[in-house]
């Protein structure tokens, strides 16, 4: 029996694993198929189809298989509304930096969402943060200060959309992260498919495009491929420690930078590669501290009983 434990633990460790890295590639197709769609369609309409693509399957099983509690709140329906708004907004900005900039560009620079996050955690949560985190930080926007000063074309709106966007996305994690206590991960997602899609609705009649042929794979595969990242992610959290799930954020960067080259033989230049190892360094540095943290913090709780 205790042979076997630490075997199940380790496979389902490495379940984890894959499905984490499954779901950052999930992403990084959602993000270019976005970019070859982006030059005949507004991303607001981009950002429609991929929700109301991902929301079929939700609405399949509220009312073809009756599972009507996805739809249930507990409380924390305004915030819910909160993050779909501020969810869709961050979306749409996600694949404006994508029309304007380079894949691993752009994903390097969104790779700065968890910089923020110390920082608004002081301001909403009341979070305190110590010098490993500070020093962290600074590091990480030092690199990012190398990554928007690259020798080559200069992105100006590019780099302000993709930092934009990943302020957003910080935002959304401090919400997620309290309204996780109260609301199922299901409620909270179908709610920023359902609301994202009747916003980005609204200014449809003014900026529709008739998709070609061509083209309606690529609406419903970024729709298709948005979802299968958040159930692959969800799955991932499920299987592995938080810790471990976040590291494989950064293999995003080696799938952007493999689409970017196979699509538009994009290839990041070596001041951008530079800047985006030292903001993952400070990532991973901030992932390793907190994880240390609280393992310190659950030995000493589990001494005292």
């Amino acid at each position: 029996m205790s042979d076997s434990e630490p075997t199940a633990n380790k496979d389902h460790v490495v379940l984890g694993m894959a499905t984490a890295l499954g779901a950052f590639l999930m992403f990084t197709v959602m993000n270019a198929l976005a970019k070859l769609l982006s030059v005949n369609h507004s991303v607001i309409e981009i950002s429609f189809y991929r929700n109301v693509v991902a929301l079929v399957p939700f609405l399949i099983a509220i009312f073809v298989f009756g599972h009507r509690d996805i739809a249930v709140t507990h409380g924390k329906g305004g915030w819910i509304a909160f993050r779909a708004v501020f969810g869709t907004v961050s979306l749409t900005a996600t694949f404006w930096a994508f029309s304007l900039m380079p894949m691993a560009d752009t994903t390097a620079l969104l790779f700065t969402s968890s910089l923020f996050i110390p920082i608004l955690g002081i301001i909403f949560l009341g979070e305190r943060v110590g010098m490993w985190r500070w020093t962290a930080v600074l590091v990480g926007f030092a690199g990012v200060l190398i990554m928007v000063r690259p020798t080559g074309h200069l992105y100006a709106l590019g780099i302000s959309i993709a930092l934009g966007a990943a302020f957003l996305q910080a935002i959304l994690q401090i919400v997620l992260r309290y309204i996780g206590r109260y609301e199922r991960p299901e409620t909270v997602t179908f709610y920023f498919f359902l609301i994202g899609t009747l916003i980005t609705a609204l200014p449809l009649p003014f900026i529709f495009v008739k998709p070609t042929l061509a083209e309606i794979p690529l609406l419903l595969g970024i729709g298709l491929s948005g979802a299968a990242a958040q159930w692959l992610f969800s799955t991932a959290f499920s299987h592995a420690p938080a810790v471990i799930v976040t590291v494989f954020n950064y293999s995003g960067i080696v799938w952007a930078t493999f689409f970017g080259w196979l699509i538009w033989d994009d290839w990041p230049l070596p001041m951008v590669l530079a800047g985006a190892t030292i903001v993952i360094a400070s990532n991973v540095l901030i992932i390793w501290r907190e994880s240390r943290i609280r393992r310190i913090t659950g030995d000493r709780v589990r001494a005292k009983l």
